[in-house]
């Protein structure tokens, strides 16, 4: 079928439209500075004009969903922070919830707003990584320098929290591990002071540059009609004019709670979706400083102790502490018959986890709703009879992340 397209293409391309007469086949990627991650796109090229692009999901082949059914519900955690990297504890905060929905728990109001909080700085980090690689893909790399800086200070909070710094496994069904301390309070709150002074330097760079607007202004447009089709969510959506998005459409976490507004774009280019993720950065921040200010008083876990590992002084000298931290570590405990669907905000739009329950200890399914998975369908019709630096500017503005593809 992929060949009768492309053949199709081809036949109806007029020979003297060519730029010298002949046709090239070139692979971006699957191992290539341009692709940012391991998979492939084959091009069919007059010159740099692309005529026909197949795509490659990938070569991880992690198999997640299922391992997922050999996993206990806490196991998972480590898998979800392995899909998009860049923002890791909207993955696993994510998870937390489905599972909260479907063993029916709710859990304190100070947890959803640490979770706001651990959630925005995730936003922000990822953000800023894809803005910042759009730069360095017209050929400007001081940025990425300055905002990479920024994202190891939020690398830094996180520390703080779970004790790594990429790969998170941050929180736990039912809230967080532990408080926020006051080395967090002190590293956050030095951030919100620095940062936007920083973070309007970069924007000083790249949002009014004359090159960089000539290259992304028109690169790898989608209307919202068609982006709507491919089944597009999150900034890649909104750029494209669609003003939908999860923590409003379908609140949780208490987002209800908090004022902040959804930066909607026109044309769907490459540089709509670098200015969407731009003013996103700015109305993290407010939602932060929103929630830090008004984070209320009481624990940072629900009562499920089925779920939540007890102090590590009462195992030492509890029995029933003991007999609980064991059948957690082992995954013994069952969980209740269901079917559930939670959706989150992903850095790179609607994050979702569809799990099917038959009341074992381990998921009978479950399914990742992986946004860079559905925006990659989309990526040869958006670059089709452009030019190759057009391609791999488009490709960043994506943010396709080669952990969503391959789950």
């Amino acid at each position: 079928m992929k060949d009768n397209a492309l053949s199709n293409i081809l036949n109806q391309y007029d020979s003297k439209e060519q730029i010298d007469g002949q046709l090239y086949t070139l692979n971006l990627g699957p191992t290539h500075p341009a692709t940012h991650g391991i998979f492939q796109n084959i091009l069919t090229m007059d010159g740099e004009k692309i005529l026909h692009s197949e795509q490659t999901v990938g070569y991880i082949h992690r198999a997640f969903e299922k391992i997922s059914e050999r996993r206990n519900f806490t196991q998972i955690t480590t898998l979800t922070d392995r899909m998009n990297y860049c923002s890791a504890p909207i993955n696993n905060l994510g998870w937390h919830m489905t599972v909260e929905k479907l063993i029916g728990v709710e859990v304190p109001k100070r947890v959803d707003y640490m979770r706001v909080i651990m959630m925005e700085l995730a936003r922000i980090a990822d953000h800023l990584v894809c803005n910042a690689v759009i730069g360095v893909d017209t050929g400007a790399l001081t940025g990425f320098t300055y905002m990479f800086q920024e994202r190891e200070r939020i690398y830094d909070i996180y520390e703080q929290i779970c004790g790594a710094r990429m790969t998170t496994n941050m929180g736990r069904i039912g809230g967080f591990e532990r408080d926020f301390t006051p080395k967090f309070h002190e590293l956050l709150n030095d951030f919100l002071k620095t940062f936007p002074k920083r973070f309007q330097e970069f924007n000083n760079l790249l949002e009014r540059n004359r090159i960089f607007m000539d290259r992304t202004i028109g690169a790898g447009p989608i209307s919202g009609e068609r982006a709507l089709n491919y089944g597009f969510t999150g900034p890649n959506l909104r750029a494209a004019g669609v003003d939908y998005d999860v923590r409003v459409a379908t609140p949780y976490s208490s987002y209800e709670d908090f004022d902040f507004n959804i930066p909607i774009g026109t044309g769907g280019d490459t540089y709509d979706r670098f200015m969407v993720r731009q003013q996103e950065i700015w109305e993290s921040l407010k939602i932060i400083e929103q929630a830090l200010k008004n984070l209320p008083e009481g624990p940072f876990h629900a009562d499920v102790p089925d779920f939540y590992l007890p102090e590590k002084a009462d195992v030492y000298t509890k029995m029933e502490a003991l007999i609980y931290h064991f059948k957690i570590v082992m995954g013994e405990t069952d969980v209740p018959k269901g079917e559930v669907y939670h959706a989150v905000e992903g850095g790179n739009g609607e994050l979702g986890f569809y799990l099917i329950s038959d009341g074992g200890r381990t998921p009978y399914r479950l399914h990742f709703r992986r946004p860079c998975f559905i925006y990659y369908q989309a990526y040869p019709e958006m670059i089709t009879g452009s030019v190759i630096s057009d391609a791999v500017v488009t490709l960043s503005s994506l943010n396709v992340i080669a952990g969503e593809l391959d789950a």
